[in-house]
């Protein structure tokens, strides 16, 4: 691992002015409050593991953890500041093909100094 020593800079800190969802977000947060599945979300420090299955070769492995991490504390009424670990991965797949796959687990992570 290699250490910066600076504040990182979170996203609404990025942004100037007041952000608006777009019609295509909030029938995406809609249909996904539909289809997530019933999970208990453990007490404590948690650890998120996603899969991003995406057919384009041009998709950016960040661009959908903001907003699908969002949908998931709405969904299952959790404080995403409890998250203390977060694995991404992402997966080709093909045109039509495309999915989500998402674990919430009790994180065990610890930083040794």
């Amino acid at each position: 691992m290699k250490k910066i020593k600076i504040v990182p800079l979170s996203v609404n800190q990025v942004w100037a002015g007041r952000r608006f969802k777009t019609a295509k977000y909030k029938a995406y947060e809609q249909e996904m409050m539909y289809m997530l599945p019933k999970v208990v979300i453990p007490q404590g420090k948690l650890k998120i593991t996603l899969v991003w299955g995406v057919s384009s070769k041009l998709a950016d492995i960040d661009n959908p953890i903001k907003p699908f991490l969002d949908i998931l504390q709405k969904k299952y009424n959790f404080d995403d500041k409890r998250i203390y670990e977060l694995v991404v991965k992402k997966k080709d797949v093909k045109k039509g093909a495309e999915y989500i796959d998402f674990d919430i687990k009790l994180c065990y992570y610890t930083v040794v100094a």
